[in-house]
């Protein structure tokens, strides 16, 4: 350290797990999903230099890199600072704020990120089928085959898939959703012993509550798809049922436990049923955006947590 830092500027640190602590400490208070996304980071480029300069010391190599790469404080920094950059670059434009009750409730359609939680929904039955498919699979067949030696490594691999789907279901949620989501692995120090690291990878609760997020994807997919295609359904039948009384299309009209009412001779009725439609469809998207920040909210809490050095 040159004599013009700070009295309270820490020590440069001297091993990868010491620097990569006190990044972990410089980032504190950050999104969770930066904080992963820099430590994994942090420690490839470190790795990669100590390999490179093989005949060197890691406080060497620490020392040596912390002109280029930066010390912990500076690291941080930056990652927070581009953070931002990035996200104002990559932030779809916002619809003008309406204060009306009006504009307001037709403004939805504006919202960029409406869309993508309507699409998000009809793509959740899916990839909630593969995924409770996979965990109920996965799990019951490496607990059948624990009693044979093949058991305990096709249970590791499982939990490994398990952590590697939750990082492409992350980047589905931060594509069509907009929460910020790791765009990295999940950080774990290298250099600990093996045994180490396997228990961590059973002790970690993330990779317990990311497998709870999969179950849940099943009955959240499908309660997400159907209500989609329900409502879409019923306002695409109300929007286009005055042109098919136009047409003369006998079947159109309302029929509800014997009541029959024909819009081909209500054509008040026709109107009234084409406006609900018009409704019922920026209400869809309303209810989309909302499913979306409350799946983000979800994504969040269960996929993604503060890594540990």
């Amino acid at each position: 350290m040159n004599a013009t830092a700070p009295m309270n500027a820490r020590p440069l640190p001297t091993t990868i797990p010491e620097y990569l602590e006190q990044l972990r400490a410089a980032l504190k208070g950050a999104d969770p999903a930066m904080v992963q996304d820099a430590l994994y980071d942090a420690e490839e480029y470190l790795r990669s230099e100590l390999a490179e300069q093989a005949g060197r010391s890691e406080a060497e190599v620490i020392a040596s890199v912390a002109g280029s790469y930066g010390a912990p404080e500076e690291v941080a920094e930056i990652y927070r600072e581009t953070e931002v950059t990035v996200n104002r670059a990559l932030r779809q434009p916002r619809p003008p704020q309406r204060r009306s009750l009006a504009g307001r409730f037709f403004g939805v359609a504006a919202d960029p990120h409406t869309y993508g939680a309507l699409f998000y929904m009809l793509l959740s039955m899916a990839t909630g089928i593969f995924y409770f498919t996979w965990v109920t699979a996965g799990a019951s067949l490496s607990a059948g085959l624990l009693v044979m030696i093949i058991g305990v490594p096709l249970l590791v691999l499982f939990l490994m898939s398990v952590r590697l789907l939750s990082l492409v279901e992350g980047r589905i949620v931060e594509t069509l959703l907009g929460v910020r989501m790791p765009r990295r692995p999940l950080y774990t120090q290298r250099d600990k012993p093996w045994l180490k690291r396997l228990g961590e990878l059973f002790t970690d609760w993330r990779t317990w509550s990311a497998m709870a997020y999969m179950v849940l994807m099943m009955p959240l997919g499908v309660a997400y798809f159907a209500t989609t295609v329900v409502l879409l359904t019923v306002a695409a039948s109300l929007l286009i049922s005055p042109f098919a009384a136009i047409l003369g299309y006998a079947g159109s009209g309302i029929h509800l436990d014997g009541l029959s009412v024909s819009l081909t001779d209500h054509w008040s009725i026709a109107l009234v049923a084409f406006v609900a439609g018009f409704l019922l469809l920026f209400a869809i998207l309303h209810l989309a955006r909302l499913v979306g920040r409350f799946h983000g909210w979800l994504a969040k809490h269960l996929l993604v947590r503060d890594p540990v050095v």
